[in-house]
Order: structure tokens, then sequence, then C-alpha cells
């Protein structure tokens, strides 16, 4: 519980930081998910929505949904095998971008949570979360998706993977070849493959009807 523990006191200074402006219209601070003890990857997304900011866990609402189908059909477990963070751990207004003030302000805490978990890759689900990382701000993920690089966080070097957000996820239904979904369908199942091992749970027929229609 040696994780557990250290994230546990960021986690309360997290709780009572009011360094930005989001601090005075969140309803809770959303920290993270996941079992840190278990977890081998570190996703990060971009920023609370509403059901989250609600509830106090990430990606719960419609496209946390179905980003824990997109993950089922690829045999990795969000429970035991990831630990779910955001750049910023509380919701900007009307679910807006955050800004790189309120990132800047949010950062130790997304970085001490990286150096107590040393995960063995991280994962950046949507566009907000690669820039944090990126040299270059205006990259679009479609350009680097899939792809693996290695990024720096207080002096230590990180395998990395950047895939699509389930938001833009709902947007785009189609599961044809070369479609945002089946990208999707491919860059977790490498994932899976070469951090988490080929585990016989994996979904022989990934991605039924059903997936393509949420």
């Amino acid at each position: 519980m040696i994780k557990k523990g250290c994230l546990d006191i960021v986690q309360a200074k997290c709780e009572n930081c009011t360094d930005c402006i989001l601090a005075k219209t969140r309803k809770n601070v959303v920290f993270s998910d996941g079992n840190p003890e278990t977890a081998r990857i570190v996703l990060i997304g971009e920023a609370p929505g509403e059901t989250e900011d609600e509830t106090g866990k990430p990606f719960v609402g419609r496209a946390g949904k179905l980003l824990n189908q997109f993950l089922e059909e690829a045999g990795i477990s969000r429970e035991n095998d990831l630990y779910i963070i955001n750049t910023v751990k509380c919701r900007p207004p009307e679910n807006r971008v955050p800004t790189d003030v309120e990132k800047a302000l949010c950062e130790r805490y997304l970085t001490a949570q990286i150096d107590i978990m040393n995960p063995q890759a991280i994962i950046f689900c949507g566009a907000t979360s690669l820039r944090s990382f990126w040299e270059d701000k205006k990259v679009q993920i479609s350009k680097v998706r899939g792809n693996w690089f290695n990024v720096t966080v207080n002096g230590k070097e990180y395998r990395a993977m950047a895939i699509f957000h389930p938001s833009y996820l709902l947007r785009n239904h189609s599961m044809e070849e070369g479609s945002p979904r089946r990208l999707m369908q491919h860059d977790l199942s490498v994932i899976k493959s070469e951090i988490l091992g080929d585990r016989q749970e994996c979904s022989t027929n990934p991605f039924n009807k059903e997936l393509a229609l949420v």
C-alpha cells in the first residue's frame, strides 16, 4: 500500500487547493480512479466534466462509459490495469478546455501522481493531455496516435502513446477500416499486448455492433 499512502497525501493537499479560479466553481476535486498498487499504466485525460464533478471520479459520463467499453473489449481492466487522472483536477466551467495557467497551477499534483506511480507507460487520452507534455502545442493527435514515444517528467523518461478521447468517438460512429473507432481498437490492442501481455480475457470479436452505435 506504499503508492496509495503517498497518493493519499497528495490528494489531501489537492482537495484543499484554491490556487486557481476552478476551485470557486467545483463541487468535487476529481483526483483519480483505479488501483495504484496494481496499475502499470497511467491514463491522462483532459479535465473533469459535469458528471465527474458530481461524483469525484474521472471518466464516468457518456465518454467514460464508451471508454469502458473500448477497454473491456481490448481486455484492459480499468480497475486493475489503469490509474486514471486528468491534467487538471477541477471542472472548467461549461466543460471548456483548461487554460495554460490552470494546467500550470495543477501541474505539481499531476507530476506527483506520475512520480509515485512510476508507470510502465503513460497514455495521453485526447489532444489536451498530449499537448501538456508535447513541445509543439498545436500537435494534432491524429498525426501521432498509435505510435510509441518518450516523455520526460521530473527528469525521468517514460514510454508513452496518445489515443483519441472518447468524447471525439461519440461523434464518430463508423467502424469502417481507418475510422477513429477502428484506430482506437488498434491502439488499445497494441497497449494491451505490449504493456499488459496477451491475456485470455481479451475478446475474440472486439467492437460488436452495439458498441458501434453508442
